[in-house]
């Protein structure tokens, strides 16, 4: 297999997302779950995906479509890059498993389809304010949050662009 063919294989549209989990659960693999824009890949990003993939065997990523990252209000500007892009430069790490997209303000509904075993989030947030924490104490799973690297977010990155 190509890398090419390898990174087409992680990127899972939603009609196919239950059909792919049956061949991970078959495996009595645990997966692990994520979420977020992901706009300019960082240091911190990279960081924070390599810890949440050691919680399990197979790392499954959510990002958010263009139309969801606006919704949030990032500001105009973003995204920076369209959610292909984001989506294939996520899924070539060899770490992740696979990444969907998805168009909702939050994963809810795409965590509730995936039912991970752990379920992760930046220390920003404490575990039981994440989306999708009941879906996943629910089943029996963990819910972790992952401290940020100091210093790297993709808007410091861009307000030193801006600067320069």
């Amino acid at each position: 297999m190509t890398y090419s063919e390898s990174i087409s294989e992680k990127l899972w549209v939603w009609e196919s997302v239950e059909e792919r989990l049956r061949l991970l659960r078959s495996e009595q693999k645990k997966v692990v779950f994520t979420n977020g824009c992901f706009d300019i890949l960082h240091l911190g990003h990279v960081d924070y995906l390599m810890k949440s993939a050691d919680l399990g065997d197979h790392l499954i990523v959510g990002i958010n479509t263009d139309a969801s990252v606006r919704k949030l209000g990032k500001g105009k500007s973003r995204p920076i890059q369209d959610q292909i892009s984001r989506a294939t430069i996520i899924a070539s790490l060899n770490f992740v498993s696979a990444v969907v997209l998805f168009d909702q303000e939050t994963p809810y509904e795409l965590i509730k389809k995936i039912q991970p075993d752990v379920l992760v989030k930046g220390s920003d947030y404490k575990p039981e304010d994440i989306v999708g924490y009941e879906i996943v104490k629910a089943r029996g799973g963990v819910v972790s949050t992952i401290a940020f690297l100091p210093g790297f977010s993709t808007s410091l990155i861009e307000a030193r662009i801006r600067e320069s």
